[in-house]
């Protein structure tokens, strides 16, 4: 999301450009991914049809509670997260085996009990498996997406790569201009529904 002083504004226009799509192509399944921040799902929830926890951001908490289980046992804890990471992905009810793998590890680790990168991931995999947001057997059956990716990259070429150069300064109304351009450009229908406007 934007920062809270463009935030109502970049919203406004998100929710124009979802009303657009909608109306070009009304049967279409809607997903929407995000990580556990509460403001996405709310905002996901009013436009799409399924919500999914951003796979490797998941994978992530899982990485760094690891860490902390496996400690001083590299292999081990690889085994195991690779282990854990394909459950999550390709087995029915895989966040639920990995949640009690959590527990059942702060369990019997005497340092693992109190950490914090351990609690983390507990909580964060209560919370979005809880949810419904971690289906993601369920989704890859579908040949839904489960992360992210897709979008961050294209972000990295619409922003990063115009705004982000080598000495390259910018007003925030400069910028404004520029990426409104630079996506309409990518998006050949509405650049020339731009164009040929009144």
């Amino acid at each position: 999301m934007t920062p809270e002083y463009g935030r109502a504004k970049f919203l406004g226009h998100l929710e124009a450009e979802i009303g657009r799509a909608k109306a070009k192509c009304p049967d279409a399944r809607y997903v929407g991914i995000a990580d556990e921040a509460q403001g996405n799902w709310e905002f996901l929830e009013r436009h799409t049809d399924v919500q999914v926890t951003d796979f490797w951001h998941a994978a992530e908490y899982l990485g760094k509670a690891a860490v902390v289980l496996y400690r001083g046992h590299p292999r081990t804890k690889e085994a195991w997260l690779e282990e854990a990471c394909h459950r999550l992905k390709h087995d029915v009810g895989g966040a639920g085996w990995v949640l009690k793998q959590l527990r059942r590890l702060a369990r019997e680790r005497p340092w693992a009990k109190g950490d914090e990168e351990v609690q983390r991931a507990i909580t964060y995999f209560a919370n979005q498996s809880g949810a419904g947001r971690m289906d993601y057997a369920g989704r890859v059956a579908v040949n839904e997406p489960i992360g992210s990716g897709v979008t961050e990259a294209a972000c990295k070429v619409i922003i990063k790569q115009r705004l982000c150069g080598s000495g390259m300064k910018w007003t925030e109304d400069g910028a404004a201009v520029v990426l409104s351009l630079r996506t309409l450009s990518y998006t050949p229908e509405r650049w020339d529904e731009f164009w040929s406007k009144p």
